[in-house]
């Protein structure tokens, strides 16, 4: 019953977030200078006739008051319609069906490498030195404070230009996705290594090890099966806002890295203005993050209960 409430209030919240992310979006674009049909004609370059513009006005409601513009809207996205592309011709769901399966593949695979990082360093923090442990420290914060497209000009120059181990591009292989997965994976590992390191810290000094110690289990056992389990959790609630933000940083690294889905998809719609697909894009980035956060507060709910019962 806890779960179906917690999936019951994510779901309502997520109907919530949504709404809101549409009605900005409608907002903010008829906030920008310039018109609408120019766009759905191909541009301010395309030359289009008054006539062409008026007719364009039409077919896409343009020439109605914004209300009516405004429910058109909310109700086409009710029903699943993203509309056409403006400078693509082509339905947003399909163009998005396209370039979606490559940036979940990046942001997974990012996300798993952050996990493996933050996970190897925490061990790492737990058992280093002063000097070690002020060293780690200083590293996970100069990790989490990278920018994407600093960080992945760095590490073309490096891998690509200076050593030529890597391509600087993606190729479609295993190779060529691994700077732009170190790219997105390097900062949240930062960030994930140090709540990791503070959560191990409080839980090795909890009353549970103490016990745990007192019965006669091993540091080993005690620190594995007790203060890593515990100091999972914080971490684990986090992988949705995590997942979210590979997203967003997908548009940078996609860029870089010449790299085909829907981050170059989204940067190549606000440019040319394609009005349905970054209100497709968006709203579904917004979906992807409340699933994923209900996902890894469903998880980590669970898994407390076990940890709490152990």
């Amino acid at each position: 019953m806890k779960f179906l409430a917690l999936v019951a209030r994510r779901l309502g919240a997520t109907l919530v977030v949504l709404w809101l992310v549409a009605s900005a979006i409608f907002l903010a674009i008829r906030a920008v200078p310039g018109d609408p049909a120019e766009a759905i004609m191909g541009g301010p370059g395309s030359q289009a006739s008054e006539q062409a513009l008026a007719e364009a006005r039409a077919a896409y409601g343009l020439d109605r008051p914004v209300l009516v513009q405004y429910a058109m809207f909310l109700g086409r996205l009710a029903v699943g319609d993203f509309g056409t592309s403006y400078s693509l011709k082509r339905p947003v769901a399909e163009v998005m069906g396209e370039v979606l399966p490559p940036t979940l593949l990046l942001a997974s695979c990012a996300l798993l490498t952050a996990w493996l990082l933050a996970t190897i360093g925490g061990l790492l923090a737990v058992r280093a030195t002063a000097l070690g442990s002020a060293l780690g420290s200083l590293a996970e914060i100069v990790a989490a404070a990278l920018p994407h497209f600093w960080l992945g000009s760095v590490l073309i120059m490096l891998f690509s230009t200076a050593l030529g181990w890597l391509p600087a591009v993606d190729t479609g292989t295993p190779a060529g996705m691994l700077l732009p997965v170190l790219t997105l994976a390097l900062p949240l590992a930062g960030f994930l290594t140090q709540l990791l390191r503070d959560s191990l810290a409080t839980a090795l000094g909890s009353d549970f090890v103490l016990a745990a110690r007192a019965r006669g289990e091993s540091k080993t056992s005690v620190f594995f099966r007790h203060a890593l389990r515990h100091s999972m959790l914080p971490v684990l609630s986090l992988s949705g806002w995590a997942f979210a933000s590979l997203l967003s940083g997908a548009v940078v690294v996609e860029a870089v890295f010449a790299r085909p889905g829907l981050g170059r998809a989204l940067l190549s719609a606000v440019l040319a203005r394609d009005i349905p697909m970054v209100t497709g894009i968006a709203l579904f980035s917004a979906a992807v993050y409340m699933l994923f956060m209900t996902l890894a507060d469903a998880i980590a709910s669970m898994l407390g209960g076990r940890v709490h019962a152990a």
